[in-house]
């Protein structure tokens, strides 16, 4: 039977560059509530890591502490070689750099463009560049994320909720990071568009060479792109492996959760389709999220 901590055994010190994540003994509480508890986890360079807990198991808070957000009051991160829980707001500002995070419903600022948004990292970090060579970056990368090239001069309001995320995306994409983080980034999505940006998202890690660290509840996102899924239970992170991996362990969080209803018609429906080798075009979705 596969082992779900086998990943937390130590690992050679010429092998830590294949590892940009890694966290080990977080404890992070708020007074009294205990949401994590000597919890352990590495990610592999160039791999989508899927997410996943019961409400309240701290997904969220957990990729707070590793982007430096959430102060953990016991344990040690180091993403990309460094520490993020000793470094210091004047020290950090390099890492910081190396990755792009895209929040639930895009935490886009509401008074600017779009474009104006993905401007917004590439002012703080390269203040130094030309106003036509920002806007030019902001422009590749907005086409990049999937929107057309009239969403550029919109504002939030003007845009659907897909086309938020993915100019959300676009944001967190300005800096050419070698890391991606995304919090639920299919939430709210009908079908099809999620589908859709499922399938951006591989192709983005893949023309890129992302590492991706991705929460998500969506069944369909996990067998559809995750390369590996960690399950948070139990105030730690369970298990982590692929999904069959996953089904040959007997927690009952896990067993339900995979073999539930909606995680049975997720497996489903990736069968059909490997069956049929079929794959959404991430371009498809846009007129439909224009609906929503």
């Amino acid at each position: 039977m596969h082992d779900p901590q086998a990943h937390l055994a130590p690992i050679p010190d010429e092998f830590e560059g294949d590892y940009p994540i890694r966290v080990r003994g977080l404890v992070n509480r708020f007074d009294d509530h205990v949401i994590h508890d000597g919890l352990d986890l590495d990610v592999k360079r160039g791999e989508i890591i899927g997410v996943v807990g019961g409400s309240g198991t701290g997904k969220s808070v957990l990729m707070r502490s590793i982007i430096g957000l959430q102060i953990p009051q016991e344990g040690s991160i180091e993403v990309l070689g460094r520490s993020i829980t000793d470094a210091r707001d004047d020290d950090d500002i390099d890492i910081r750099s190396q990755w792009g995070v895209l929040f639930q419903g895009g935490a886009l600022f509401s008074t600017l463009t779009v474009a104006e948004n993905v401007e917004v990292p590439l002012r703080e970090f390269y203040p130094e560049i030309t106003d036509e060579l920002r806007h030019e970056i902001a422009r590749y990368k907005v086409l990049l994320s999937g929107l057309p090239a009239n969403a550029t001069s919109k504002y939030p309001s003007e845009l659907s909720g897909g086309m938020k995320k993915r100019a959300g995306l676009a944001r967190a994409l300005a800096l050419d990071p070698e890391l991606l983080f995304l919090d639920e980034p299919t939430a709210g999505l009908d079908p099809i568009g999620a589908a859709a940006f499922d399938t951006l998202i591989r192709s983005l890690q893949e023309t890129l060479g992302l590492t991706v660290f991705l929460i998500t509840h969506d069944l369909d996102t996990l067998y559809e792109i995750c390369d590996r899924v960690a399950v948070l239970a139990d105030k730690k992170v369970i298990a982590v492996g692929t999904i069959p991996e996953l089904l040959a362990l007997d927690h009952p969080w896990i067993q339900e959760y995979f073999n539930g209803p909606r995680g049975r018609a997720a497996k489903d429906a990736q069968d059909r389709e490997a069956a049929h080798v079929v794959k959404p075009n991430p371009e498809a979705a846009t007129s439909a999220m224009e609906q929503e």
